[in-house]
This record gives structure tokens, C-alpha cells and sequence, in this order.
């Protein structure tokens, strides 16, 4: 089943006392799976941070749709209201800070299968 970015964002802070990081866990299993390489530790540091940035700003994107739909249910909807929360520009900005986390992480997966298929035929 998978976790809503929310979820995934949450977690962290909420359950960092148990040690029970999802995203810590997921890099802990794919550093079991992948040849003891200083070029395999580099690349989980690598893929830990821009699955944690694009997991950020995903959440950033989350809440200025939250904010809009709260804006629109609210009993006195106005034109300034409308033009404030559609006016964030901070959403665009978020937006293509994921879409470079989605490119990065996509190479660091293929990079990561590399080393597992290398790792395999040795």
C-alpha cells in the first residue's frame, strides 16, 4: 500500500523517537541490496536527499491545494480572497523544485539498478 506524501512527511517527525523513518528504512534496505562501494554509499545519501526534497515540496503543492479548497468553502468567499490564494507563487516555485527531485530520483533509481545488475553478474 502506499503512503500519501503527507504521510510520508509526517512520519519522520512524529515517530523519530522509535526510529522508525520510513524513508531512512527504505534507504537502509537498498543499501543491504546494493555492493559495499563507496559509490553505492554516495548514491543513498544522494537519493535520501531529493526523495526528502520532492517529499517537501510535494507537501508544499498538498497545501496550497488544502488552502484553496478551504479558501472556496468558506461561508464569505470574495474576489480578494480568490485572487490571494490563487496568487501563490510559492506553489510554482515548489512545483518546479519537484519536477527536478522527480528527474534526479529517476537517474539515482537507474543508477542504483546498475549497481544492483553489476553486483548480480559478479
Amino acid at each position: 500500500m502506499k503512503m500519501p506524501a503527507t504521510a510520508l512527511m509526517s512520519v519522520p517527525a512524529t515517530l523519530s523517537r522509535v526510529g522508525s523513518d520510513p524513508l531512512q528504512q527504505a534507504m537502509e534496505n537498498l543499501g543491504q541490496s546494493l555492493p559495499a562501494r563507496a559509490d553505492s554509499t554516495v548514491l543513498l545519501d544522494f537519493l535520501e536527499d531529493d526523495l526528502r526534497e520532492g517529499l517537501d515540496a510535494l507537501g508544499d503543492v498538498e497545501s496550497h491545494f488544502s488552502d484553496v479548497l478551504e479558501a472556496l468553502q468558506s461561508r464569505r468567499v470574495s474576489p480578494m480572497s480568490l485572487l490571494d490564494v490563487g496568487n501563490d507563487y510559492l506553489v510554482l516555485q515548489r512545483l518546479a523544485v519537484l519536477e527536478d527531485a522527480v528527474t534526479r530520483v529517476r537517474r539515482r533509481l537507474s543508477q542504483a539498478a546498475g549497481l544492483l545488475r553489476h553486483a548480480s553478474t559478479t
